[in-house]
């Protein structure tokens, strides 16, 4: 859990880029990362010296060269790291990090981890020596130790982005990502996928599940293996988001996620078709593709130029036969009358097995989008095999239903797993736990209730 204190030291940094005059959202969370990626190359870094000392060998995996860079006026590269940097004089630790910094972290590309890849066309917005000054001073600031703290950090400051307006389309409440993952259960040997990946949440959520339930996984080192660098894979075709995305994911102690840039509607899926074990994602919607811009074999499974029924034929194509997916859709997909909607309807239901639909409340997107939605949940067969789908008609998920979206519970009764038992009344409030509860008897006493 954050700390007040850490709360407010976050609110400051966020803020003193606003007095700065950085207003963009994006632009704050994108410098914050890019200067957060510098103090874990320096951690890093300081791991490998620690543990060639105590081997008594030279350091295997060098991030910082030794030695100077070949500038007209030479610098030794231990001058770039963050425990050094952070104590120059602001006018030098600005054109350190501007004309020097940067550049090399363009060219750590060549390592092959998914966060370098997407620092290459990193750019420096920072205006001025005193802002940077006092950004690095509050983020040193910030405690980094645990797993834990860095990604509730990470994600308290993606918060930040949903709160101040236009681009909080990136970030699907985290109370729903928890409930898709409790549902579908993610193991230590799947292989998970996100089409539309933003900001990763439905990964990150994946990854913490599996630390919890199966915290011996994380101690074989095959499983281990495959949980770093394996199980996760997230595509966008937004960089910013490519960012920002595969930090979440290394902040939360994920250390070779692959992240990759990939229009997932418009790219024929070579090698990524029948690959993937469980898809979780919440597609953008209300979009319309060209024809002529949408992936030929997507169009054979439905025609049609909608993005939300492009993006369910997708993760057809991308599970294998028996993978299992849960995906946010508006309601136009369950009630729409086009001869697209009534084909995938009867493509999920005749040809797949659609488990379950879960009708969300109308307000759990305000203030971006007042649409309704649903979760629906489905196995890939290839053979049909849909025989009762189970239904729940969500009326409440613990937050008020307005623009504001404020907590109607104390926070231990919030979320899927509330630490206090719910009373019928905060049941009214909150639907998450019973949601939960039922799933595991859809087919045995939830089929009697009317």
């Amino acid at each position: 859990m954050l700390t007040g204190e850490i709360r407010s030291q976050i609110d400051a940094i966020w803020n003193a880029f606003w007095t700065g005059g950085i207003s963009n959202p994006l632009e704050v969370i994108e410098q914050i990362t890019y200067l957060l990626f510098l103090r874990r190359l320096d951690e890093l870094h300081t791991l490998e010296e620690l543990k060639a000392a105590r081997l008594n060998q030279p350091i295997d995996r060098r991030i910082f060269p030794e030695g100077e860079d070949d500038h007209r006026n030479p610098r030794p590269f231990d001058d770039y790291r963050w425990s050094r940097s952070k104590n120059f004089e602001a006018r030098d630790m600005f054109a350190l990090i501007a004309e020097r910094i940067f550049p090399f972290l363009r060219t750590l590309g060549g390592d092959g981890s998914a966060y370098a890849q997407h620092m290459k066309d990193a750019r420096f917005t920072i205006p001025t020596p005193a802002l940077l000054a006092k950004v690095v001073d509050l983020l040193d600031k910030v405690p980094m130790q645990d797993r834990d703290t860095k990604g509730d950090v990470y994600e308290y400051m993606l918060g930040k982005i949903a709160t101040a307006g236009q681009n909080g389309q990136f970030r699907t409440p985290r109370h729903l990502i928890r409930l898709m993952v409790e549902l579908t259960a993610p193991r230590p040997t799947d292989l998970v996928c996100d089409p539309a990946s933003g900001t990763c949440g439905f990964l990150v959520a994946a990854g913490e599940y599996i630390r919890e339930r199966y915290p011996e996984a994380l101690r074989d080192p095959e499983l281990r293996e495959h949980f770093h660098s394996r199980l996760f894979h997230g595509f966008d075709f937004d960089n910013t988001m490519l960012r920002i995305g595969s930090m979440n994911m290394l902040l939360h102690g994920v250390e070779g996620p692959d992240i990759r840039y990939k229009d997932s509607l418009s790219q024929e899926h070579k090698g990524d078709e029948d690959a993937y074990t469980l898809v979780l994602a919440n597609p953008p919607f209300a979009g319309s593709l060209d024809y002529e811009n949408c992936a030929k074999d997507l169009l054979e499974i439905v025609k049609t130029k909608k993005t939300e029924l492009l993006f369910l034929a997708l993760m057809l194509r991308l599970l294998k036969p028996g993978g299992r997916a849960a995906v946010i859709v508006p309601d136009g997909v369950l009630f729409g009358s086009s001869k697209a909607h009534q084909s995938l309807r009867t493509l999920l239901v005749e040809g797949h097995k659609l488990d379950a639909v879960i009708s969300l409340p109308s307000g759990a997107f305000k203030p971006y989008a007042g649409v309704s939605t649903a979760i629906l949940i489905f196995t890939k067969t290839n053979s049909g095999g849909t025989d009762h789908v189970w239904f729940y008609d969500m009326h409440a998920d613990g937050w008020s239903l307005d623009d504001k979206r404020q907590p109607l519970l104390s926070e231990d009764k919030l979320g899927v797993a509330p630490s206090a038992p719910l009373t019928d009344e905060e049941h009214e409030k909150n639907n998450l736990p019973d949601v939960i509860a039922r799933w595991p008897k859809r087919d045995r006493e939830e089929r009697d209730r009317p």
